[in-house]
């Protein structure tokens, strides 16, 4: 097949301040590529996710998808994704897109079919179903020396599976997450003999929020509440959780900006044992310069929607 334009988006997600948010290249015209041409574009980008737009397969399509959607990253194809999933139905809305039912978009993609919905212009997915069991005892006596914190700071931990495989952990304060310096080497061990490709860390806000001077990533300082946090109180993004999650990607770990699967399944996690409200605001990001928000609400069936902004940071076309 000859290569052809094809439209083409970058969108920030879990922001409605672009260049703060996770960036997600989306591709709206995926018909006809080969899975290796999708992962050679993805590799190309060079972003965290990039994902392609297809039609829905005849089954999905009977049971109400309005597009389908596959997920790489830089050197493999993805069951599901939280900023890409959000990234890719704002994309997809921006470019034209009209769901079968107003209030209602369902996504397929490797897990399934996932529906989203609207709030005014932010979107939220509904969480996919989670797998999830305690640590074992070995791995819960090597977590702090490769967290680098004492054993008395980690409160509980879960794996969990929605498609990605996580490992979540729940910490004492917020300090302890925002200072954590993880030994990688040993964090990356971890990783691969648990069989879990991220870890993330989490610990709910106490008022006064906390300050956080970024001079460099190790430089952290904790103090009263600023100006920027004081501007989020009045507008209700004040966040009730910190989150930050650290990914193998095959050449070490690295920090994520914003985790859309993790935090979902940390949701139903928390929730469901009583360490969380059914409602809250989770802030990521924070020390690597960004300023991710994820709101969090569990509805009166149960069922756990992640939602974030998205904004359009670049439109065009590609050659494929």
């Amino acid at each position: 097949m000859l290569p052809r334009t094809r439209p083409f988006s970058q969108v920030d997600v879990f922001t409605a301040k672009p260049y703060f948010g996770n960036a997600l290249a989306v591709v709206l015209d995926g018909d006809g590529l080969s899975e290796d041409q999708m992962q050679r574009f993805a590799a190309w980008t060079n972003l965290s996710e990039t994902t392609f737009l297809l039609p829905p397969t005849p089954e999905a399509a009977a049971q109400g998808a309005d597009y389908r959607v596959r997920i790489f990253t830089t050197a493999y194809e993805m069951p599901f994704a939280g900023h890409p999933t959000l990234g890719s139905c704002h994309a997809w809305l921006a470019h034209g897109g009209v769901p079968r039912d107003p209030a209602r978009i369902v996504q397929e993609c490797q897990v399934g079919l996932v529906p989203l919905r609207r709030d005014g212009t932010r979107l939220a997915f509904a969480a996919p179903a989670l797998q999830r069991q305690a640590a074992s005892a070995s791995l819960w006596q090597a977590l702090p020396e490769a967290l680098g914190v004492e054993p008395g700071q980690l409160l509980a931990a879960q794996h969990l599976n929605n498609g990605p495989r996580h490992f979540g952990v729940w910490l004492d304060s917020v300090e302890t997450v925002l200072g954590l310096q993880p030994r990688l080497a040993q964090l990356e061990a971890l990783m691969a003999q648990g069989g879990f490709t991220g870890l993330g860390v989490a610990a709910r806000c106490d008022a006064p929020a906390p300050l956080i001077v970024r001079s460099n990533r190790e430089a952290r300082a904790f103090g009263t509440r600023s100006a920027a946090i004081a501007d989020t109180l009045a507008t209700g993004d004040a966040p009730d959780l910190e989150v930050r999650f650290f990914f193998a990607r095959g050449d070490g770990v690295a920090e994520d900006p914003i985790t859309g699967s993790f935090n979902a399944s940390l949701a139903q996690w928390l929730i469901a044992d009583g360490l969380a409200p059914g409602r809250y605001v989770a802030a990521q990001g924070s020390c690597i310069g960004r300023e991710g928000r994820v709101y969090i609400e569990q509805d009166a069936s149960g069922q756990v929607w992640v939602g974030g902004d998205s904004v359009t940071c670049i439109e065009g076309s590609v050659l494929m």
